[in-house]
């Protein structure tokens, strides 16, 4: 014979507790409740093995819990430790991550979308994703505020966070000038995002600020395979360069590797290397890549406190906040002379 177990509902924690029904939403809600009863709630729950329907509770408030992250592209190392520490603080918070992948394509995103409106998101950040205008027009409509990590995307209205990119580039190009450079190139991110192209202006303004150009300027499309062809190409032009800015570290550990295995170069002794993102392999002692750190803890915390005020308040206007990163001078680029 089989025996059908009964399912634990609230009223039951509720009587084992001797509490009321609506101390048990309380407590698993979230919402204000004294200690005691949440002891209480707590140990009846465990005792009868309650657990609360999460879905059944956002069909009546409205609010999953959930907030949704797309991500183009998981390569560049710096989006896997972004993505655990998103997830970290929006835990921290009551909020659970539903991820999905997506290419830069507008029908991928916009498939992508729809899923998570029937999911019931409560908010979206997109990484490294451009929204076309219909998109972000009916995210507004559905009421599901959207933040940009990482990219920025002028007049779409959405909030955007990033690191000050073009003061970034200025850095380097500060750097390498006070280093003594004078045949630099700039293997760029990818021209269609903000990123590749505020890096790149930074960079060669920073250039010009002091009389210079760069020798090349060259779109390696944030790709390690297209970064090692770029570099093999500029290695082999007639006037030799002494110095590569590498729009981000996926990119640039494959120039490295290129300058010293291929070609068999000393770096930084025939060319230094500066990378951009300062992910944890920059700081191996095979790379030892000099670099502009993007400060993503306190990038998070933005997106983050961003995206929870306009779920609280979704008349609040959108905010574009870029945060500045230092830079991590270690062995692949020349140090010049008193530098600090």
């Amino acid at each position: 014979m089989t025996i059908e177990r009964q399912k634990v509902n609230s009223l039951d924690v509720a009587r084992l507790a001797g509490v009321s029904q609506s101390a048990v939403s309380r407590v698993f809600s979230g919402a204000s409740a004294s200690q005691k009863t949440i002891n209480k709630v707590r140990k009846a729950a465990a005792q009868l093995g309650y657990r609360p329907n999460v879905l059944a509770r956002a069909m009546i408030t409205g609010k999953s819990r959930i907030i949704g992250l797309i991500v183009a592209y998981l390569d560049n190392q710096f989006y896997p430790l972004a993505l655990e520490r998103l997830s970290y603080a929006l835990q921290e918070e009551g909020y659970h991550i539903l991820v999905f992948m997506a290419s830069n394509s507008q029908d991928g995103i916009e498939k992508i979308v729809d899923e998570l409106m029937d999911y019931q998101v409560d908010g979206i950040i997109t990484a490294s994703v451009s929204m076309s205008s219909e998109l972000t027009s009916r995210c507004f409509e559905a009421g599901i505020p959207v933040v940009m990590f990482n990219r920025g995307q002028d007049g779409s209205g959405l909030s955007t966070v990033t690191s000050a990119n073009v003061e970034g580039g200025g850095k380097v190009a500060e750097f390498l000038i006070a280093g003594g450079h004078e045949r630099m190139a700039h293997i760029a991110g990818w021209g269609g995002s903000s990123t590749g192209r505020d890096r790149a202006r930074g960079f060669t303004e920073g250039l010009a600020a002091a009389g210079q150009k760069p020798v090349a300027v060259v779109d390696g499309m944030y790709k390690r395979d297209i970064a090692a062809d770029l570099t093999r190409d500029l290695m082999a032009r007639p006037d030799a360069l002494d110095a590569i800015f590498v729009g981000n570290d996926h990119m640039a550990l494959a120039v490295l590797d290129v300058l010293r295995f291929e070609l068999g170069l000393s770096v930084p002794g025939d060319v230094s290397v500066v990378g951009y993102d300062d992910v944890p392999q920059a700081a191996w002692a095979a790379y030892d890549l000099t670099t502009l750190r993007q400060p993503v803890n306190r990038m998070i915390e933005a997106t983050v406190e961003t995206l929870l005020a306009q779920i609280a308040d979704p008349d609040r206007p959108s905010q574009k906040l870029e945060i500045a990163g230092p830079l991590i001078v270690r062995g692949s680029a020349r140090i010049p002379e008193g530098w600090t």
